[in-house]
């Protein structure tokens, strides 16, 4: 007995010890999931989001971490598949045992992982454009299940189908063409863009779609350009953006092209090259969040966004900032956030995410409620078009 008594008293005496010199025993982490598309056609959003989301769990970490616990990302790779997105899923749930889950990249993938994550009850916070994620119950031939445990920061894309037809009625343009990827993001622009325009006194005049890994769209653009449109709205992703601005260009197109809210960056002027110039587009304020005034709360915080991506992490030197960059830094604060208040227990934690209000992020100004997982409106967007080779901001 008085051999223990001398143990437990040294060990006693060494944890005191730690303590005063500053020393800490390491807490239990909590462990996020955290899945984009790392390769594959969208591997170019996919890894600079990775990116970020280290980025972030490193800060709060050197911050204390979640009430004194560290986060710890586990890391997967969905490859744009939705099947390797349930398979990386099933990992994260059944052996990795994550608190919650943020990613993936695309909006297909994103539905493909939505029934697991309901069945599991277990919240996740997607980092992806369409709307179709967050939405529920049946619409026409469209059943979306529910969404009671998904989230996401990107602005919907009926959001961002508001912002362009409020400008496009501003600038009196009402006869519109409209041309969309044939992938789950796209038909989701589609479907918005057929829904509001009568709202905004605007007409659909013609409806094309073109496969994502289209090389050319020159037959769809001829269809659309015989139908007289005063303007042409697309709805992509990716490279398949800046393929349709230069067959638009090449055609001598006088309607303006409108781009969606997945394409503002670098890498869109990059490859349209200067058949970009005069191009249209719906953006975070990321994108020119210089031109911001100091009074808008977002740009104090955009700025050392900024600040941590260029000049700390030296990410800008292979993945410049685009209206991505920002989605899973949002994601990871307000999944940190809610647990900082209610733990991670799945049903209080969920319900903590649900209840975020005025959270400041990159993207925007989050109140989210049981009737919107998303919490954004127009106003945390600028219309955007490209002069000079720069994005400047018009709206």
């Amino acid at each position: 007995m008085r051999r223990h008594f001398g143990l437990g008293a040294v060990l006693s005496a060494v944890l005191l010890t730690l303590v005063l010199a500053g020393g800490s025993v390491a807490a239990e982490p909590i462990k996020i999931g955290a899945f984009f598309a790392l390769s594959g056609p969208a591997a170019s959003i996919g890894m600079p989001t990775k990116l970020v989301a280290q980025m972030v769990v490193e800060k709060i970490n050197k911050e204390g971490g979640i009430n004194g616990r560290p986060i710890e990302l586990v890391m997967g790779d969905t490859e744009g598949d939705p099947t390797k997105s349930v398979m990386v899923l099933k990992k994260f749930l059944t052996v990795d045992k994550v608190v919650a889950v943020v990613g993936p990249t695309r909006t297909d993938t994103g539905m493909a992982v939505k029934k697991q994550i309901e069945a599991a009850k277990i919240p996740i916070v997607m980092t992806v454009g369409g709307d179709p994620v967050i939405m529920e119950g049946k619409i026409g031939s469209m059943d979306f299940g529910t969404a009671r445990w998904v989230f996401k920061t990107p602005q919907r894309s009926s959001v961002a189908v508001q912002k362009v037809l409020g400008y496009l009625q501003k600038q009196g343009l009402k006869k519109v063409a409209i041309i969309t990827s044939s992938d789950g993001f796209g038909r989701d622009g589609a479907r918005w863009l057929d829904k509001l325009a009568p709202d905004f006194g605007v007409e659909i005049v013609g409806r094309e779609q073109f496969n994502p890994q289209d090389v050319d769209m020159k037959s769809q653009l001829t269809k659309l350009s015989a139908a007289g449109p005063q303007a042409v709205v697309c709805w992509t992703i990716g490279p398949a953006g800046a393929i349709v601005s230069k067959n638009h260009h090449a055609m001598g197109m006088g309607a303006p092209l409108v781009q969606c809210h997945g394409l503002p960056g670098p890498k869109y002027i990059e490859l349209a090259g200067p058949a970009s110039e005069g191009d249209l587009m719906p953006a975070t304020k990321l994108m020119t969040w210089a031109q911001l005034p100091d009074s808008d709360p977002q740009k104090k915080v955009i700025a050392e966004f900024v600040r941590l991506y260029n000049e700390v992490s030296h990410y800008d030197k292979e993945y410049p900032i685009n209206t991505h960059s920002g989605y899973a830094w949002d994601a990871i604060y307000i999944l940190a956030d809610a647990i900082r208040k209610a733990g991670t227990e799945p049903e209080k934690l969920r319900a903590a995410i649900e209840s975020t209000k005025g959270f400041v992020g990159v993207s925007g100004v989050f109140t989210l409620s049981p009737a919107d997982h998303n919490g954004l409106g127009t106003d945390s967007m600028v219309m955007l078009q490209v002069k000079n080779g720069k994005f400047t901001m018009v709206e």
